[in-house]
């Protein structure tokens, strides 16, 4: 399992990062749902490098081009409700790929633990295909390996690559150990802290309420 951490070189890439984490500029909400999706542009371009592509000839108004283009499209996957500014950005470059949607949510209990409860899975056949799933937050982890399960009702993918805009540390050691081997990770940033209630410190807070106003 490869981990590709975006934000450890010296790009762009990091601008939007400091943007969404900056509590004065969270404050703007339109603001920090483009930086996610910005951010998810520059992660398809960086992964669209890894996927298989074929030569096609091109007819233009004075002859033929031949050029390489992506073989199969991915299968773009996200987790309801604040992935969604991160998945539109890697649709903004992936525009055919087909999609998928779960909603997955903690659900707290009184010790201080909680359970990730499933309600929701719209899915294509993933047999054979890659698929690219996306979440802004890693903190211990478990939503993705839970979604991932899920999403294995709809067939096993060849291939498949995690879109995490901030991860813990911890969170990148429980994934490795329940996800496929033919995995990459992308992130934009490692923090090492996580909290007894499993929140990333210093992590950017609750992505979902940042983007779409908070929750009761």
């Amino acid at each position: 399992m490869e981990i590709i951490n975006l934000g450890s070189q010296n790009s762009i890439f990091n601008q939007f990062i400091a943007e969404i984490r900056d509590e004065n500029i969270q404050k703007d909400s339109m603001r920090f749902r483009r930086n996610c999706e910005r951010l998810g542009e520059v992660f398809a371009y960086e992964i669209s490098k890894k996927l298989d592509f074929e030569s096609k000839e091109i007819t233009t108004p004075l002859g033929t081009s031949t050029i390489s283009l992506i073989k199969e499209q991915p299968i773009l996957s996200t987790i309801l409700r604040a992935g969604l500014p991160l998945h539109q950005g890697l649709l903004n470059y992936f525009d055919k790929a087909d999609n998928a949607f779960v909603s997955a949510y903690r659900r707290h209990h009184k010790n201080g633990t909680f359970d990730i409860e499933l309600e929701y899975l719209a899915s294509p056949d993933l047999t054979d295909r890659t698929i690219i799933l996306s979440d802004p937050m890693l903190a211990s982890g478990a939503s993705i390996v839970v979604t991932y399960k899920a999403l294995l009702q709809k067939g096993i993918p060849k291939k498949m690559h995690v879109v995490i805009l901030i991860a813990s540390s911890m969170g990148l050691d429980y994934v490795q150990r329940f996800l496929p081997e033919n995995t990459t990770i992308w992130v934009g940033a490692i923090d090492e802290e996580l909290t007894a209630q499993s929140y990333i410190v210093p992590g950017l807070g609750d992505a979902g309420d940042l983007a779409f106003g908070s929750k009761e």
